[in-house]
């Protein structure tokens, strides 16, 4: 089986990035590649479903996993151009609807979808979307420093921080890692950049010193659901996940990075693709892929993983 070009008889948002993280083909192609995602496939469908206030399914975070969060975190992940007029239009329609979290998340509410701070992995979630999709402002900057605030000893994140957990989750941690790399990428604050990758550099040691998946003090596997991959991970960890971002970062392979990616070589199929292993509960706008059977999203993410380890 030729699995590129399985690959890339899939949705625009597979396309461009099999071209851009597997064929090196040149920014103009993937760019034009890219632009379908607004218009064609996945993209358009869940741009369509936008309502009036600018929210998914009339809400913020619930339901799940239908919410305005979860709808802008999966086109996120197909990577709908935030400059596109279709991505601009979405976000300013949401901006726009002068909808507040009303009750919020432990006490987030009165404020705006993208300046949610309260819950840290709900805000975490939340900046990062903000960054993305070029919704920063003066209170980016609050949310940030938030979120630096409640880095844990160990460093990493908990969600239950303010209710006095000693813990990190991994859930969480992720999350932030991601929503703190794309704050980087944002360019909003250039002041704050050096401490946030001082906190990702710190959280990554947390991540590998764990080897992505056991317990520090026992060395047992944490969550034995950590190992088979879903997609879209919603807020759940999971190996792939961790590794992925890992890559996305361009964190240094060492030795603690292992075990993680024998997990990911032991998962590819005798046609040398990867199923889809972990189908998360609830409701969706529409299903994408079949639990079980062979999931381009995530052949694309572990062949990419694989690539940039052997790249070095």
């Amino acid at each position: 089986m030729d699995v590129t070009a399985w690959l890339l008889e899939g949705d625009p948002a597979i396309r461009w990035q099999v071209m851009a993280d597997l064929l090196d083909e040149s920014p103009s192609s993937v760019d034009e590649e890219r632009a379908l995602v607004a218009t064609e496939g996945w993209g358009k469908q869940l741009l369509a479903l936008q309502e009036p206030d600018g929210t998914w399914a009339g809400g913020f975070y619930s339901p799940k996993w239908i919410s305005t969060n979860y709808t802008l975190r999966q086109l996120r992940y197909f990577g709908l151009d935030p400059t596109s007029p279709q991505a601009q239009a979405a976000r300013d329609r949401l901006i726009e609807g002068g909808r507040t979290w009303r009750h919020g998340v432990d006490g987030g509410g009165g404020v705006p979808f993208f300046h949610y701070m309260a819950e840290t992995c709900v805000t975490a979630m939340n900046l990062g979307l903000g960054c993305y999709f070029q919704a920063t402002s003066e209170r980016t900057t609050e949310v940030v420093r938030f979120l630096l605030e409640q880095q844990m000893d160990d460093g990493g994140w908990n969600c239950e921080v303010v209710r006095g957990s000693v813990r990190s989750s991994f859930h969480t941690t992720i999350s932030t890692l991601e929503a703190l790399l794309e704050f980087e990428r944002s360019g909003y604050e250039p002041a704050l950049e050096d401490a946030s990758q001082a906190a990702r550099t710190r959280a990554h040691e947390y991540m590998l010193d764990r080897h992505l998946m056991r317990g520090l003090s026992d060395g047992e596997m944490i969550n034995q659901s950590w190992t088979r991959f879903s997609f879209p991970p919603r807020w759940w960890y999971d190996v792939l996940r961790g590794l992925d971002y890992l890559r996305d970062a361009a964190v240094p392979v060492d030795e603690r990075w292992d075990e993680a990616l024998s997990l990911v070589e032991s998962r590819r199929s005798a046609e040398g693709t990867w199923k889809l292993q972990n189908h998360h509960s609830g409701r969706e706008h529409f299903r994408m892929e079949q639990p079980g059977k062979s999931s381009r999203w995530n052949t694309l993410r572990a062949s990419r993983v694989l690539r940039y380890v052997e790249a070095g």
